[in-house]
């Protein structure tokens, strides 16, 4: 058996990675009753200000994650929800434009999502082996960082593995050995997601055929049930109210940092936990408390929305300029001690719960002329063989409404290039994909990205997973053309 001891385990702005990604326009979900968050105008001072703009830079992290994780365990409208806590989501196939519960989800790999309950028991799920170039699995919890406990890159998912979860707060179990468990993890919440993903190799039909057998193989079980005796009672929880950031943030931010606390663990050591710790204390958050709306802190939700809307337009900003974005590219979704404030809310505003560098990244696609895309135009991207990125499972392009991070919807259902969602090379080995109203003459309909001729900014996210990091380090992400319109006669 092999021990990991993870303190941590892993959300998002409008939401790499593909980020993920749930800011900006997470599809409203089902929620149960509102408790109301005091609120009171609050005088916009400088100092006010400053102090909105630090309880969302230590929060959103925090407000995203808890949107994503309750929404795919308890909504029952999500494209994603897995039935409740301790089951788990199969995708069988890859998304399409249904997929609108998280911005800037992928259109190449198979969504696989257990979504974890560990405080009556720790759960063990079994995964099978594939025979896929790309497999991954990344934890996270409340705190959106993330941790890569196997992926094919570190030789994994050549045989069966059995994972053991579990966090500070499960009763009755403190991290001991199991006999016929391969891994021990222990998580940094007590709600959390285990996410993995499958290329399915969609060219080899023979591949594909295995994958999708292997995922059905896959089995969740608490310990209990895993040693032959009936699982143990689950103390019933009311979630606070789950599902649009800004509605997080604007009407529900108290009681929701509240529960988020209460299942969370903090390191005293971790600069960053400290430092949320003490930027939620000033409004009366604090772990073990129990949110009171007679006795809550007044707190202006309004003006916190606002601060908060701002900061995803700003991190949004970040995103679409290849520029500013690509010191992070290599920061992206790390494990606790392993990142800074600045990369936690750019990813938690873009894309909740990615994949760090060395197993994805996540290059944007600017304009030759340096203006945003928009569907009013058509376009064409072009690489060479020797400028495909250098991806060493496989590579693709997808394309996004930038507001909200969604799929564009089409009769075609084609949202992205690449070997899974379909592409063709050409006889030089290069290709162009063409972002289109109509099918260009004479390009394959797998390299067509279809879109509607509207007033409607476009974006474009590239995906190298298991990039080989020396060349990434000179590669340079292709320029999407315009391409002139051709005048009716």
């Amino acid at each position: 058996m092999m021990r990991l001891k993870i303190k941590t385990t892993t959300r998002s702005l409008s939401t790499v990675g593909a980020l993920v990604l749930c800011a900006l326009a997470l599809v409203a979900c089902e929620r149960g009753p509102a408790p109301e968050t005091a609120t009171q105008p609050a005088a916009e001072t400088p100092a006010a200000t400053a102090e909105m703009e630090n309880l969302v830079r230590r929060s959103y992290q925090y407000v995203a994650l808890y949107d994503t994780i309750a929404g795919w365990a308890l909504n029952e409208k999500s494209p994603f929800y897995s039935g409740g806590w301790n089951k788990t989501f199969s995708a069988k196939g890859l998304m399409d434009a249904s997929a609108r519960d998280i911005p800037r989800p992928n259109n190449d790999t198979l969504y696989i999502m257990s979504m974890l309950d560990l405080r009556a028991e720790p759960v063990i799920i079994h995964y099978p082996a594939f025979s896929s170039r790309f497999v991954s699995l990344e934890t996270s919890a409340f705190d959106h960082y993330v941790n890569m406990p196997l992926a094919t890159s570190k030789g994994d998912f050549k045989q069966p593995t059995s994972i053991l979860y579990y966090s500070a707060r499960t009763k009755d179990y403190s991290g001991e050995a199991v006999e016929g468990v391969d891994k021990i993890l222990e998580m940094s919440g007590d709600f959390a997601v285990a996410f993995l993903r499958v290329m399915p190799e969609a060219t080899d039909p023979a591949k594909f055929k295995a994958n999708m057998t292997a995922i059905q193989k896959l089995k969740l079980q608490t310990l209990s049930e895993f040693q032959g005796k009936p699982a143990k009672p689950v103390a019933q929880v009311k979630f606070p109210p789950y599902g649009e950031t800004f509605a997080t943030f604007g009407d529900h931010f108290l009681p929701v940092m509240q529960f988020v606390f209460n299942h969370a663990t903090f390191d005293p050591k971790n600069e960053m936990d400290q430092a949320a710790l003490a930027a939620l204390k000033t409004v009366g958050v604090e772990p073990g408390k129990q949110y009171d709306p007679a006795k809550a802190p007044a707190l202006d939700g309004k003006q916190l929305a606002a601060v908060a809307e701002e900061t995803a337009k700003q991190q949004l900003g970040i995103w679409t300029d290849p520029k500013q974005a690509a010191p992070f590219l290599t920061k992206l979704f790390q494990p606790k001690g392993h990142t800074d404030i600045d990369t936690l809310v750019l990813q938690s505003a873009i894309g909740p719960i990615g994949q760090p560098a060395d197993q994805a990244m996540y290059p944007g696609v600017a304009t030759s002329d340096g203006k945003p895309m928009n569907a009013q135009n058509d376009y064409v991207i072009r690489m060479t063989k020797a400028e495909l990125p250098p991806a060493i499972a496989f590579w693709s392009a997808t394309l996004y409404d930038t507001k909200q991070g969604f799929f564009i919807p089409n009769k075609e259902k084609k949202y992205s290039v690449g070997e899974n969602a379909g592409m063709k090379l050409n006889a030089s080995g290069g290709i162009e994909i063409h972002i289109a109203a109509e099918q260009p003459k004479g390009v394959p309909a797998e390299n067509w990205l279809p879109i509607t001729r509207e007033d409607l900014e476009l974006d474009v996210i590239m995906r190298v997973y298991q990039p080989d990091q020396e060349k990434m380090k000179t590669w340079k992400a292709p320029k999407a053309e315009m391409v002139k319109q051709e005048k009716g006669g």
